[in-house]
């Protein structure tokens, strides 16, 4: 059964040898381009164009054409190879449309060797874009799988070879369209089509033509040889000439043959931590952890356009039939619009199913990541803490929470970021921009907002090497006594919670000056030359409850410190209310962008970086009477005094 995709909806490939048809009714050039796991196309060595047709696995045709075929097989791409792009553009000087928006929509059907199709796309959507990737060939836990994409592009072919990742894209886009017009000059105009598009007649037929083209499938045709050393066998359903075989020749007509049985939808592969690129676990398990993002991410936005499109065609319908007087009343319109949300309903319970069915996959692949990952990325209930101890360095990354997407809450997702940090964090204790923060007590809300910034710094302590990041306070009115006291008992802070305005004062000057310093060794060429006795450890900032405490110097410097600190290992983590601070008016607003929101309850305000939906952010929680912190702790302020740090 044909998949027929919609943007961003993604269905798994059973075969490594395909054909990927393009069919675009105006002349089109298509290339291709082998990508690593994380997108990036190494040179120009790795891209199919008219101009260099041929790579390992992949060719692609010589000259513009409206129709095209590209020859596939994915097991002969390098193994460094995980993604496969098609990319269309349209030709210049060739008299025919200059955007995409200007001329039918673009389809792409991905099939078997035997013509089968195995998934469908129509690039819907497009306007002024004259360039535009279509599809993506992905491989995910070693299996491959197709994603329909639409990504258009205004700036034409260089714009999309830059987005690539390519050097001077614009040359080489000038190198491609030169080859376009050489083979342009050279060739003859191609015959026409000997039968129609059977896609394109099985969209625009009737529900009963449609029956019979399920029923009697489309002539088989004989396929496009892909790179390969020796020739496919001719396919099974193709009649094979008495002097090949010695038996009789089949004069059925093909249109007239009994199909071949559907083979089985292969298994879903089984899923396996660490299933990702890397040169350690720690980096698989984090490169692994954000392909299961962006997996939810694109698959739910797959999901989402596919109930959108089945909501728009039926209201088109229905404001069709009552558009026409004859179909408004009597029994033809009520079929017609039973029809039409018999339609509907169908569409949505395919995109369910195809959605069930992507986040099972990822719900069974969580199970089996969640127990394999180490403490920087571990969930404060995971056992790895049992077992913790000290590590001797840092790790890629730390755990600040989950993050889930309302189609299934259940499943979440690890909201890893990279150390050290580049932004600074800020604990929202406002009630004004959460539903769930505007239903608790404001004292509640505080309190909580603390102790998740206590979590924070303690998983940071954690992670680190003995001596090699170090926590300060500024706790003015020392409200936050209570939520501290885990840290200061532990005695793993540089000093007391600074309090009062001295105090203010004091943390933010010494720090200011750490800054300072190290700017001016790191531009002077020496890093050696720093004052003996400066603390070269990482450092992390928590200021409670301001302005409490601060005037305008102590202002300017906490900004100083958001801005010039992260470059030279000077981090922030504000735990405040923006509309205590209204007062500055928007003097602070550069502040609150530089840092990193995060709430101390659930709250639907992060968004990722492919698709954008609203994630509900879930902050780290400690298991209710589990002594995990002070245990961790513990062992971190023992370390330090094993290590002199």
């Amino acid at each position: 059964m044909t998949a027929e995709l919609v943007r961003g909806q993604n269905h798994p490939l059973p075969d490594a040898r395909l054909e990927i048809r393009v069919s675009a009714g105006h002349p089109v050039v298509a290339g291709a381009t082998l990508a690593d796991e994380g997108g990036r196309v190494a040179g120009v060595e790795w891209i199919a164009h008219p101009g260099s047709p041929s790579l390992p696995g992949v060719e692609v045709s010589q000259q513009a054409a409206a129709d095209h075929r590209l020859a596939v097989d994915l097991d002969a791409v390098p193994a460094a190879v995980h993604r496969l792009s098609v990319l269309l553009a349209l030709p210049v000087g060739v008299g025919g449309p200059t955007r995409f928006g200007a001329a039918a929509a673009p389809f792409v059907a991905v099939t078997g060797l035997d013509g089968a199709e195995i998934a469908t796309y129509t690039i819907t959507g497009l306007d002024r874009e004259s360039a535009v990737v279509a599809l993506e060939l992905y491989r995910r836990q070693g299996a491959w799988k197709v994603r329909a994409m639409g990504q258009g592009y205004e700036g034409g072919l260089a714009a999309m070879l830059g987005d690539q990742g390519l050097q001077r894209p614009a040359d080489l886009a000038a190198t491609i369209l030169e080859a376009v017009s050489r083979g342009l000059a050279r060739s003859v105009s191609a015959p026409p089509p000997r039968v129609p598009e059977a896609e394109r007649v099985r969209q625009s037929a009737s529900a009963a033509h449609e029956s019979q083209a399920a029923a009697e499938p489309a002539t088989p045709t004989v396929p496009m040889t892909p790179p390969a050393s020796t020739p496919p066998p001719p396919p099974p359903s193709t009649p094979v000439p008495t002097s090949t075989v010695g038996g009789p020749i089949d004069y059925a007509h093909p249109r007239r043959r009994q199909a071949a049985p559907e083979p089985p939808r292969p298994a879903p592969p089984v899923p396996v931590a660490g299933d990702a690129s890397g040169w350690s676990m720690d980096e698989r398990l984090y490169n692994q952890v954000w392909g299961m993002f962006e997996d939810l991410a694109r698959t739910t936005a797959a999901y989402r356009s596919a109930c959108e499109f089945a909501e728009s065609r039926l209201d088109k319908e229905l404001d069709g039939l009552l558009s026409d007087p004859r179909s408004r009343i009597g029994g033809a319109g009520d079929a017609a619009r039973a029809a039409a949300r018999a339609k509907h309903d169908e569409l949505t319970a395919r995109a369910q199913e195809v959605l069930d069915r992507d986040l099972d996959q990822l719900a069974a692949e969580c199970q089996v990541v969640e127990p394999a990952l180490p403490p920087a990325y571990a969930g404060w209930g995971n056992p790895v803490w049992h077992a913790y101890r000290v590590p001797m360095e840092a790790p890629m990354a730390v755990r600040l929470g989950d993050l889930h997407l309302p189609e299934r809450p259940e499943l979440r997702i690890p909201m890893l970021v990279r150390l050290p940090l580049e932004r600074g964090l800020w604990v929202d204790m406002g009630r004004e921009h959460s539903e769930a923060a505007a239903l608790l007590d404001e004292a509640e809300l505080r309190r909580l907002a603390m102790d998740t910034a206590v979590a924070h710094a303690a998983r940071l302590l954690a992670v680190y090497p003995p001596g090699e990041f170090t926590v300060h306070v500024i706790d003015p009115a020392g409200t936050a006594a209570a939520a501290l006291a885990p840290l200061v008992e532990a005695g793993v802070l540089a000093g007391p919670p600074a309090a009062g305005a001295a105090g203010v004062q004091d943390v933010l000057g010494r720090l200011t000056e750490r800054v300072d310093l190290v700017q001016m060794a790191l531009r002077a060429g020496a890093p050696d030359a720093l004052p003996p006795g400066l603390d070269t450890a990482e450092q992390l900032l928590i200021v409670h409850d301001f302005p409490h405490g601060f005037d305008d110097r102590a202002v300017t410097r906490l900004r100083y410190l958001a801005d010039e600190g992260p470059a030279v290992g000077v981090h922030l983590m504000m735990v405040a209310d923006r509309e205590d601070a209204s007062a500055y008016g928007p003097v602070l607003d550069p502040l609150w962008r530089s840092l990193l929101r995060i709430t101390p309850v659930p709250d639907d305000h992060l968004a990722d970086p492919w698709v954008g939906h609203a994630w509900t952010y879930e902050p780290p929680l400690f298991p209710f009477g589990s002594g995990v912190l002070s245990q961790v702790l513990a062992r971190v302020a023992e370390s330090r005094r094993q290590w002199g740090g």
